[in-house]
C-alpha cells in the first residue's frame, strides 16, 4: 500500500517545494486481538497534522500522518465485537481503554492509555506495526495514520455508521465536528441566550461556531482574518462576523459588557490573553487550538478570582465519539448542523505537500484526499 511518510519536522516552505510527506510503498499489516484493518475512503488534512510537520507538536519520526478519515473495514482480528468486515467507519484519534480514570469519570477523549500509546506513536493494543521497505519501525499518528490506503487501528479507534454518509462528509466527524462541536457543547456548556465569539475559522472553529448557533437565543460572532472565512462562518450560522481587530467592538455593540464563552481555535497564546479580555464577568475562555509549546500566555491572574472567569482546555471537544458521531450525524441529516460547507474539495493524495502550502495560507477549510490514483 502507499503511505504518506514524514521522516523529519521543520520542513521550509514552501512545502511542494520541501515535501516533507513521502509517499511510500509499505506492506499492509495485519491486525492482531482487538484490532481493525480498515480501508480508507477519505482523509482529511487538519492543523494538526500541520503541528507536526512544522514542529509545534513533537512526535516520534518517522510517522505516517493523519488522524480524520472515513473508511470500510476489511478485516478484523481476534477478540473484535460490534463492528464487521464491510461496515462503513468514522475514524477517531483517541481510542479510550474504558479502564482509565478519565474514561471510568466520563471522559474518554482523555484516556490515559490512548493518550500514552499516541505519544509513542503505538496502538492501544500493542506496539506500532507499520515498517518501511528496509524495515524500518514507522511510528502511528494518533493511533490512525490516516494518509494510507489501508489502516490497523483500535477497536476503540472506529465508530460505526450507515451506509448512506458519504465519505466525504463522515470523515469530518471525526476531529472538526467533535472538536468544535463539543468545545462549546461539552466543554463551555452553553446554555441558551449566551453570547459566544470565536477566534480562528478553520474547521474547528467553524464547527463550533455551528454547535453554538443549535443553541437557541445564542449571539455568535466570529473572527477570521480571512473575508472568505468570514463569510462562511456566517453561512455556518454566525450572527455577525469580522476581522480581529473588529473583534472588541462587536463584542461591545452585541454582547454588552463581554462574551460569556470565547473559543480560541487558533493556537495562539496572544489570541488567549485577547479573548479573556473579551469576557464578562464569569465567563469562560476555551482553548481549542494547540500553539506551539514555547508559547506561554501573560495575563492578569486577578481576573480570576476576583471576575470569576474561567480557562478551560478542551481535547476533542470533551466528546464521546460513540455517542457524539451518531448525534451529530443525525443532526446533519437534519439539516440542522451544515458540516458539507466545511468541505473545500477532494484531491489524490499524491497532492498532500500542496495541500499543507494551502492549508497554512489559509485558502482551504477541509481539503479532502483519496486513493484512487495511488
Amino acid at each position: 500500500m502507499v503511505s504518506a511518510v514524514l521522516h523529519t519536522s521543520g520542513a521550509a516552505r514552501p512545502y511542494t517545494d520541501s515535501g516533507p510527506l513521502v509517499l511510500e510503498r509499505i506492506t499492509i499489516p495485519t491486525p492482531r486481538a482487538g484490532e481493525v484493518l480498515v480501508k480508507v475512503e477519505r482523509a482529511s488534512l487538519c492543523h494538526s497534522d500541520l503541528s507536526v510537520i512544522n514542529g509545534s507538536r513533537i512526535r516520534p519520526l518517522p510517522m505516517a500522518l493523519g488522524h480524520e478519515a472515513s473508511g470500510t473495514v476489511a478485516a478484523i482480528g481476534p477478540e473484535v465485537d460490534g463492528v464487521a468486515v464491510g461496515e462503513r467507519v468514522v475514524l477517531v484519534f483517541v481510542p479510550s481503554c474504558g479502564h482509565c480514570r478519565a474514561c471510568t469519570s466520563g471522559r474518554p477523549a482523555l484516556c490515559h492509555r490512548g493518550a500514552e500509546s499516541n505519544g509513542t506513536g503505538d496502538l492501544l493494543h500493542g506496539e506500532a506495526l507499520l515498517r518501511s521497505a528496509t524495515g524500518e519501525r514507522i511510528n502511528h499518528h494518533l493511533g490512525v495514520s490516516a494518509f494510507s490506503e489501508y489502516i490497523v487501528v483500535a477497536r476503540e479507534s472506529v465508530v460505526v455508521i450507515d451506509d448512506d454518509v458519504p465519505f466525504d462528509i463522515a470523515a469530518m466527524f471525526g476531529c472538526a465536528a467533535l472538536t468544535g462541536i463539543g468545545a462549546v457543547v461539552h466543554t463551555a456548556h452553553v446554555t441558551p441566550g449566551q453570547s459566544v465569539i470565536v477566534f480562528g475559522l478553520g474547521a474547528v472553529g467553524l464547527a463550533a461556531v455551528m454547535g453554538a448557533a443549535q443553541i437557541s437565543g445564542t449571539t455568535v460572532i466570529a473572527i477570521d482574518p480571512i473575508a472568505e472565512k468570514q463569510d462562511l462562518a456566517l453561512r455556518c450560522g454566525a450572527n455577525f462576523a469580522g476581522l480581529p481587530e473588529d473583534a472588541a467592538q462587536l463584542v461591545a455593540d452585541h454582547a454588552g459588557d463581554g462574551v460569556d464563552v470565547a473559543i480560541e481555535a487558533v493556537g495562539s497564546a496572544k489570541v488567549m490573553e485577547i479573548c479573556l479580555g473579551l469576557l464578562t464577568r464569569g465567563g469562560a475562555l476555551v482553548s481549542v487550538g494547540l500553539p506551539h509549546p514555547d508559547q506561554k500566555i501573560q495575563i492578569q491572574a486577578l481576573q480570576f478570582a476576583g471576575m470569576g472567569k474561567r480557562l478551560l482546555g478542551s481535547y476533542m471537544g470533551d466528546a464521546d465519539p460513540a455517542r457524539d458521531i451518531p448525534s451529530y450525524i443525525q443532526l446533519w441529516r437534519d439539516g440542522q448542523l451544515p458540516i458539507q460547507l466545511l468541505h473545500t474539495d477532494t484531491k489524490p493524495l499524491a497532492q498532500i505537500n500542496e495541500g499543507l502550502d494551502a492549508l497554512a495560507d489559509g485558502h482551504v477549510v477541509r481539503r479532502l484526499f483519496s486513493f484512487d490514483a495511488v
